[in-house]
């Protein structure tokens, strides 16, 4: 009875285990979208700073409680548009500080002049937004925080000065700790929350006889990082060679184990050449697993991928003869291994020099692509980016989209907004590549797939290499 008991219970927590796991995994890939990302920041770091500063103010009388609803709404624009004209501390800090002393001009001017009255001066006001106007025009910040703090100098009474200095202190402490969190961790967040950037070190190549090019392929990609790793993994099918074994005459036939242990000793043999060719063209480890299972199925690889802690599988591609996608592929697929299904010209490559990445938008598989494209193409060359669409009036927001996805990477890129289909677009542009980069649409929906295939079942008369990249579903 107890003991039932405890396996009950060891079985809840593995569950909630799994659960917790998942909600994380589900919560990071969330966060990897920039908007999403600037919104949790916003929420988090906008009203940590304003209260900063309220601690601050609240350590000294003089400093009027006016200075924070400008300073509150420029915090905001910092954080929510980080790559803004106006997200600079000189457009930040120097806006602020212009507006106030311009208001503070102008209070001194009417009261020189006798404009002034009771309350706030209409002629100030006037004068302090004609003053802030020139001033952020001359000077090239044109924010709109200086005309809030231009006009709130009006109502401070005898503590203009006392104004002025706490805008200039709170704007610069706000500015410091913005440029603090956008160099340190916006600017390389795809080194803190991209999954692929820090893993897909170690990759698994299933191969049969005549895909060199796909192991350089992974190789290149695992060349990258200084802890990858190639596994060259090969199966040997003991009921082919069984077959063939009854085919000889029986006098000269050797065991069935003997043939079988040949096979394995040959394909060892080839990969084992394989592997070395590798290691000094690409400076990465390589091993060799060959496995005798009756043939390759999906099960087995993934099956080895794990136990050889490889994060990435690399695969020739394969359809059916009714067209689609194999078995192995999608089998492959469903998992949580990331997948790249390679399909090459035929042309034998061992450098891919110019890359073309097609994408849809900026999540967590536009950015897997976009960094298998940064590692297999040639140091110095831009990687294109281009996405496609129907109508011109979505062009400002492909441009952001593209903007936020290879803003949190190194390196030169183009970026190409088509209005246009994307098969005929990529028949088109792609052949000046080597390699174009595509989803497999599995975090896609099952209705809008039937809707709208996915892009790498209309590029089957492509004349380049194509890598069809799967984002692991992580469990």
């Amino acid at each position: 009875m107890l003991e039932q008991v405890r396996v009950r219970l060891r079985a809840l927590a593995r569950r909630l285990r799994r659960l917790e796991r998942r909600e994380l995994d589900a919560f990071v890939r969330w966060l990897e979208h920039t908007g999403n990302l600037l919104q949790l920041s916003v929420l988090v770091f906008v009203p940590l700073l304003i209260a900063a500063v309220t601690w601050l103010a609240n350590m000294t009388a003089a400093v009027s409680f006016l200075l924070f609803p400008p300073l509150a709404s420029g915090t905001y624009t910092l954080f929510a548009d980080p790559e803004g004209k106006h997200a600079t501390p000189w457009a930040f800090v120097g806006g602020m500080t212009v507006g106030a002393c311009c208001g503070w001009l102008a209070v001194v001017l009417a009261a020189t002049i006798g404009l002034s009255s009771g309350g706030a001066s209409a002629s100030g006001a006037a004068l302090s937004v004609f003053f802030t106007g020139v001033c952020t025009w001359a000077l090239d910040l044109d924010v709109p925080t200086a005309f809030s703090t231009a006009l709130l100098v009006l109502v401070t009474g005898n503590a203009q000065v006392a104004y002025v200095l706490g805008i200039v202190v709170s704007s610069a402490f706000v500015a410091s700790a913005f440029v603090l969190w956008r160099n340190r961790f916006y600017e390389k967040r795809a080194r803190y929350l991209y999954q692929t950037t820090s893993g897909d070190d170690h990759v698994l190549v299933p191969l049969d006889d005549g895909e060199e090019t796909v192991a350089r392929f992974a190789a290149s990609i695992a060349g990258a990082h200084d802890a990858g790793k190639v596994v060259l993994f090969d199966v040997i099918d003991e009921t082919a060679v069984e077959n063939q074994s009854e085919g000889s005459a029986e006098s000269d036939r050797p065991a069935d184990t003997d043939r079988t242990e040949r096979a394995a000793t040959e394909a060892a043999r080839r990969l084992e050449s394989l592997a070395a060719d590798l290691e000094m063209a690409y400076d990465v480890p390589c091993e060799v697993v060959v496995a005798g299972d009756g043939g390759r199925s999906a099960g087995l690889v993934l099956q080895t991928a794990r136990e050889q802690n490889c994060d990435l599988i690399v695969t020739p591609y394969a359809e059916r003869e009714s067209g689609g996608l194999s078995s192995f592929i999608t089998g492959l697929f469903d998992s949580e291994i990331d997948v790249i299904a390679f399909r090459s010209t035929g042309v034998p490559r061992r450098r891919w020099r110019d890359s073309l990445v097609a994408v849809r938008g900026a999540g967590d598989t536009a950015r897997a692509m976009l960094d298998f494209a940064i590692r297999v193409s040639e140091p110095g060359r831009p990687v294109s980016v281009c996405t496609c669409i129907d109508s011109e009036s979505r062009r400002r927001t492909a441009e952001s989209t593209l903007a936020d996805l290879v803003d949190a990477f190194s390196g030169r890129f183009e970026t190409h907004v088509v209005t246009a289909a994307v098969a005929p677009y990529l028949s088109r542009a792609a052949p000046r590549y080597d390699v174009c980069f595509v989803g497999s649409s599995t975090d896609r929906s099952a209705a809008s797939r039937f809707v709208s295939p996915p892009t790498f079942r209309k590029l089957s008369d492509l004349e380049t290499d194509v890598a069809i990249v799967h984002r692991g579903r992580r469990r």
